[in-house]
């Protein structure tokens, strides 16, 4: 399911799924959830000429919170930017002559197979705006989550209790030992797992996700070829400044002889 369409396509088939998510990312019961509707369906099998449509999911929880959920596998180095203007575009949402206070909180989750701070990696880690003096919350409008699906490990008590870390295990399977696995752990994860197996059945869908996944394999050797230019550069750049070191070592000492 780190494939952006078949992410899609489970969450979109499978409201009760979609619902089990939701309560986990945002410690809900579920008698708090009486609707999850996704507001931008996809016709799933549908072709997608545009390699670069974005499959991400916006929902609407309870007629009241709009919730947009992404899955990113590859790091284009523009997340944090990308994900406030996604939050701030659900913001802007008012027409004209409503008013403020009818404005809709509004959270983006995403789903990264990279750490976005490497300084301080978490696996699940929830942003919101504050006073940086006294770290006093400004509001509980804007809201920014990210799920670190490279770093399953540094899980917290709290992670595990709400299963969110069984479904960052379940969204990385590469097996149906390990989704088997994970179906057990509540009946969720069991509706996801089935879920998985039956979209993975319909032809059309698993082309769609082999299209994506060729999409972002070109994209990740386009990256290791920036990468590869940059390492470059920056031995050239190296290079040149050892011989301009020596070229000045060597100037010293004529200047020292005369």
């Amino acid at each position: 399911m780190t494939n952006d369409y078949m992410f899609r396509a489970v969450l979109q088939s499978n409201n009760k799924v979609l619902r089990g998510l939701i309560c986990s990312l945002l410690h809900l019961p579920e008698k708090a959830v009486a609707s999850v509707e996704i507001t931008n369906p996809v016709i799933l099998g549908e072709a997608v000429t545009d390699k670069e449509f974005r499959l991400d999911i916006n929902v609407v929880l309870n007629n009241h919170t709009l919730i947009n959920l992404e899955m990113q596998i590859a790091n284009k180095l523009n997340w944090r930017e990308r994900s406030i203007m996604c939050l701030c575009r659900s913001f802007d949402q008012l027409n004209h002559g409503q008013s403020y206070i009818e404005v809709k909180p509004v959270i983006h989750i995403g789903f990264l197979d990279y750490t976005l701070f490497e300084e301080t990696p978490e696996f699940y880690a929830a942003y919101k705006l504050i006073n940086v003096k006294n770290h006093k919350k400004y509001s509980d409008s804007l809201t920014l989550h990210v799920v670190n699906l490279s770093r399953i490990d540094l899980a917290t008590d709290e992670d595990k209790k709400y299963h969110i870390h069984e479904w960052a295990m379940l969204f990385k399977a590469t097996s149906w030992e390990e989704i088997k696995m994970l179906a057990s752990k509540d009946e969720y994860l069991n509706e996801a797992s089935e879920t998985i197996f039956r979209m993975s059945a319909d032809d059309l869908v698993r082309k769609r996700c082999r299209d994506r996944e060729e999409y972002y394999q070109d994209l990740r050797s386009y990256e290791r070829k920036i990468e590869q230019d940059r390492i470059e550069h920056e031995r050239a750049i190296a290079e040149k400044e050892e011989e301009i070191r020596q070229l000045k070592a060597q100037l010293a000492q004529m200047n020292n002889k005369e």
